[in-house]
């Protein structure tokens, strides 16, 4: 595509005897070309390749941070739950001291210093609710592990998607520019021949539009380059823009393999499945609720002075049972809780399913349109660049104006941006039908 206006410029080369009358005395004053100032470079990125793009953006990216922070917290929050069925170990120790002691017919009863110290050992032997509340604690973990698994899903393919956006913009920015050099040469050539007497002044002000305006395109492709970039480097959250380069992505499975790995494979299903285990097992424990609870507890002492009733040293020990007999209906609210609970998770897998089944057979069709429409817009652009070049040898011969050559510039450009645009979308339908059946990404990778 860079060449076809070198090609161009070969073609409308200027004849001898038109540069001849360059110099007749009855040639056209000279136009100059105009000027434009060479275009700032792009801003620096970091170049990755597609898949460490990925792999980056699952270490750094701010939500990939924030969900393995929550299986922390989940795992934290179990070991709370945990130490609720666990013995207990406390050490209390006491200072009194009065204004003075106090007697009894002349005898201290209570001296004015007093030190007491005792270590309680607290068992639970019997504590179905502190276990439930432990199963269900550890069932968030997994859910919490699920939910980290759809969210590095969900960052991988935004940071795909964004990638090949930048690839995409990267290639319309190539189509822009070499649409730019075109009308270069056309703009010349009209001038050249202005000048030679062989042209008009409208010819090389049409020309010099057609060029002001693919600067004006080359521009808008290199802005929207620079926000493809940043957005790139947000998603892998790098400190820099990235830049990407033409990625080779899997080949998609056939459609019924496709339903089929998708149910099995897709980290959001999993984690419906997860969730439906986690409210099914967490409405099996409610018996919990209405047993019993027995703990042990053993206290060695020390008391200073010795009194009646405590000696200087001693132990005790005791059982503890507890009997749930009403608690104002919270065990009733709880279990039709955790039951409506249950039934919502139920609902949303099997509406999570159907789901994912269409998205497989929409990113299919849309995979076999794209394809179909990137043929279609490679024939366009290859008959409007035939188009161009033979308005070109039509235009020399004196046969066309140069509204038909104008005409087909932008055409041609046209052509050539849609088929940039095709590929993308053909990029993007098979990245979603990849993504849909549940291969991309690949996270046991």
């Amino acid at each position: 595509m860079l060449s076809r206006g070198l090609v161009l410029w070969a073609i409308l080369g200027l004849p001898s005897s038109a540069r001849a009358q360059t110099a007749s005395p009855i040639a056209n004053p000279p136009i100059q070309a105009p000027k434009t100032e060479s275009p700032a470079p792009l801003p620096a990125a970091t170049a990755l390749s597609f898949d460490e793009a990925i792999r980056q953006s699952l270490l750094r990216n701010t939500n990939a941070v924030v969900a393995e922070a929550e299986v922390r917290r989940a795992e934290a929050i179990a070991r709370e739950a945990r130490a609720g069925w666990l013995p207990n170990l406390n050490g209390n120790a006491t200072y009194t001291r009065l204004d003075h002691d106090r007697l009894l017919s002349g005898r201290v009863i209570a001296p004015a210093n007093q030190f007491a110290a005792n270590l309680t050992l607290s068992i639970p032997l019997i504590a179905p609710q502190g276990w439930a509340a432990s199963s269900r604690a550890s069932d968030q973990i997994d859910l919490m592990r699920s939910s980290r698994a759809d969210v590095r899903r969900q960052i991988a393919l935004a940071v795909a998607r964004a990638y090949l956006l930048v690839v995409s913009q990267k290639r319309v920015l190539e189509v822009s520019e070499s649409a730019r050099v075109t009308a270069q040469a056309h703009f010349d050539y009209s001038r050249i021949r202005h000048e030679g007497g062989l042209g008009n002044l409208v010819d090389v002000v049409r020309a010099e539009q057609e060029l002001a305006t693919d600067e004006g395109i080359v521009e808008s492709s290199r802005t929207a380059l620079v926000k493809a970039r940043e957005a790139l480097g947000l998603l892998v959250g790098t400190p820099t823009a990235v830049d990407a380069e033409e990625p080779s992505l899997a080949t998609p499975p056939p459609l019924p393999q496709a339903e089929n790995e998708a149910e099995s494979r897709r980290t959001d299903v999993q984690l419906l499945r997860n969730r439906l285990h986690a409210a099914q097992h967490s409405e099996s424990l409610n018996w919990t609720a209405y047993m019993p609870l027995l703990a042990a507890m053993a206290q060695p002492f020390y008391q200073n002075p010795p009194t009646l009733t405590f000696p200087l040293t001693g132990w005790q020990a005791q059982l503890l049972l507890t009997v749930p007999l009403y608690d104002g209906g919270l065990r009733y609210g709880q279990r039709d809780e955790r039951a409506a609970m249950t039934m919502e998770a139920r609902a949303s897998l099997e509406g999570g399913l159907r789901q994912i089944r269409s998205e497989v057979r929409a990113a299919f069709d849309t995979a076999m349109r794209a394809e179909a429409g990137l043929a279609t817009a490679q024939r366009a652009a290859r008959l409007a660049a035939k188009a161009l070049d033979l308005a070109a040898v039509a235009y020399r011969a004196g046969a066309t104006s140069n509204l038909e050559m104008i005409d087909a510039e932008r055409r041609s450009r046209d052509a050539a941006i849609q088929a940039a645009v095709a590929e993308d979308v053909l990029r993007q339908a098979r990245l979603d039908l990849l993504a849909a059946s549940g291969r991309f990404p690949d996270l046991q990778q």
